[in-house]
């Protein structure tokens, strides 16, 4: 259940009526969550452009997402987080929109913290944000399984970024740009979160965590279970380690 925002005295930037910006929501049978969710996003930030990417939901999810009269992307059937939000970048890229930030259509980002997210891109202080829940949020918690990997990828890609990192797992994140066009061209489809902190070290991309709250899912339940998370360590850690020999030859930079 959405409760009223923590931060709700934070208020957007006057800078950022300059800044086209794009929320994307990936979403796989959200119906229970996602009306209520853009109806938030647009209390609190009215100007931001949304595009659902359904990807190949069973239920009312696009349904909803256009009553509500946002862009809706549906995708023929269910291809994963990663497929859903390269479909995102490539709309936000088309479209020539200068932020993009991730949205969860279950409940769980709160656009309370957009500010947060979005101030280091505004500042021109970074150019990959990601919300950290273990830095904003001590009573943060989750299973054994799912700390333990999000500890073991929090040191593996600290190291390879020479910064600390505490939530490579995060969904809440928000790209200028480069970013955007980074991810157009190029996205893991299989658990991307940790492949694309290590994807933007790779391309030089300035990276900064900001610490956020984050909520209980509004509706449905995670499709990870304790035993898809050992499969999920394991199988993130030996993408990660392909990924740092492979060539970085996506691009970087916009044209």
């Amino acid at each position: 259940m959405m409760t009223e925002p923590e931060h709700s005295d934070l208020a957007l930037p006057p800078e950022i009526t300059r800044m086209r910006r794009l929320a994307i929501m990936p979403a796989y049978n959200e119906e229970g969550s996602i009306g209520a969710v853009i109806d938030e996003i647009r209390a609190f930030d009215p100007n931001i452009e949304i595009v659902v990417v359904d990807d190949g939901s069973a239920d009312r999810t696009s349904k909803i997402a256009r009553s509500r009269g946002v862009h809706v992307v549906t995708l023929p059937f269910n291809l994963g987080i990663g497929a859903a939000m390269q479909t995102g970048f490539r709309f936000a890229r088309a479209n020539d929109f200068d932020l993009a930030v991730q949205i969860d259509a279950d409940g769980q980002h709160d656009p309370s913290e957009l500010p947060a997210v979005l101030a280091p891109l505004l500042a021109g202080e970074a150019d990959f944000v990601v919300g950290s829940r273990f830095t904003g949020d001590p009573a943060f918690r989750s299973s054994f399984t799912r700390r333990l990997g999000i500890h073991l990828f929090a040191v593996v890609v600290s190291a390879i970024a020479h910064q600390r990192l505490t939530d490579t797992t995060s969904g809440f994140r928000a790209v200028n740009r480069r970013g955007i066009a980074l991810f157009a061209a190029d996205y893991p489809h299989d658990y991307p979160e940790v492949e694309t902190t290590v994807m933007v070290i790779k391309h030089r991309l300035r990276v900064k965590e900001v610490p956020v709250r984050m909520r209980e899912r509004a509706a449905g339940r995670s499709s990870i279970t304790a035993l898809r998370s050992v499969y999920y360590i394991f199988k993130v850690l030996l993408a990660l380690f392909v990924d740092l020999f492979r060539p970085s030859d996506a691009p970087a930079e916009d044209a």
